[in-house]
């Protein structure tokens, strides 16, 4: 029935879209970006449900905004990996990755970022993602390395491209592209040929031009080595845009699976062994479990 009453609430969604396309196109517009910007209330829903009970929970204000973040050991005197989730998502999605990191002895933060899990906020943006990752890893310290999902692994990126001084990296499921993913929205909200284009145009005019933060851009200014894992079959983030960030990132390497989609990946007990391997020293190729490909 869930499913069912979403269906027919997307449905709405576009008729009005739709309509306001062709008798307010400029209001339409701005709704559409408004949209765009607006993650899924099921991170809500399912944060607040999630066990976080192991995890010492502070809150931090950035930005002012109350964020909620995670911590497992202590980053001050352990190394410590700091972990940064996607859109619509929540800190918890790492779950399956905290034992494993901290049996490899490291400590971990997560964190909620604005708009998503327990963090406030009502819309968010990859800046704003940045902006809160930079914050958090500012204030625990650097870490010995970052994983990223999906917009999650965005953020990281830009974030290391700006200066954010990070030995190691593992992207899984990196978004590369927000002009891509804005034609995917609007195709998403079936809205009229060259209303992504609109879109696209009013972000570029805005305070970050979205070209600027596409993975070919800011890719080549990464200094850190890196692990990009992404599934063939993700039907959220085309598995092209993980291979644009081992294309332009000098110092990268990606392993493809196959089965997982976008979410079921960071639950895959290979997948956390590909990475927790990686963080040890291991590189694609060398001794990784099957069947994941890997790709130089």
């Amino acid at each position: 029935m869930a499913r069912i009453g979403g269906q027919v609430a997307l449905s709405g969604l576009r008729w009005r879209l739709r309509l306001g396309a062709s008798l307010q196109p400029e209001r339409t517009l701005t709704r559409a970006c408004e949209l765009f910007c607006t993650p899924l209330p099921q991170s809500r829903r399912r944060a607040a449900a999630a066990d976080m009970s192991d995890a010492a929970r502070e809150t931090m204000r950035i930005a002012g905004l109350k964020i909620a973040t995670y911590r497992w050991g202590d980053p001050k005197s352990e190394p410590y990996v700091l972990l940064s989730h996607g859109w619509s998502s929540y800190a918890a999605i790492f779950k399956p990755w905290v034992p494993r990191l901290r049996e490899a002895g490291y400590a971990v933060v997560a964190f909620d970022h604005p708009a998503h899990g327990l963090s406030e906020g009502r819309r968010t943006n990859l800046p704003g993602f940045v902006e809160t990752l930079q914050v958090v890893a500012e204030w625990h310290g650097t870490p010995s390395a970052l994983i990223g999902h999906s917009l999650g692994g965005a953020a990281s990126a830009v974030a290391m491209a700006q200066g954010l001084p990070v030995p190691l990296a593992i992207l899984v499921s990196p978004s590369a592209d927000l002009a891509a993913a804005t034609r995917r929205f609007t195709n998403l909200m079936r809205l009229p040929d060259g209303f992504g284009e609109r879109m696209i145009e009013a972000f570029v005019d805005g305070p970050v031009p979205i070209h600027e933060l596409q993975a070919h851009r800011i890719a080549p200014r990464i200094d850190a080595d890196g692990l990009i894992l992404h599934d063939l079959e993700d039907r959220e983030i085309p598995c092209e845009e993980g291979e644009r960030y081992a294309r332009h990132w000098l110092r990268s390497r990606m392993v493809r699976t196959s089965g997982l989609g976008h979410t079921r990946i960071m639950a895959d007990e290979r997948v956390i062994a590909a990475g927790l391997a990686f963080l040890a020293g291991m590189r694609p190729g060398e001794s990784l479990a099957a069947p994941l490909k890997s790709v130089e």
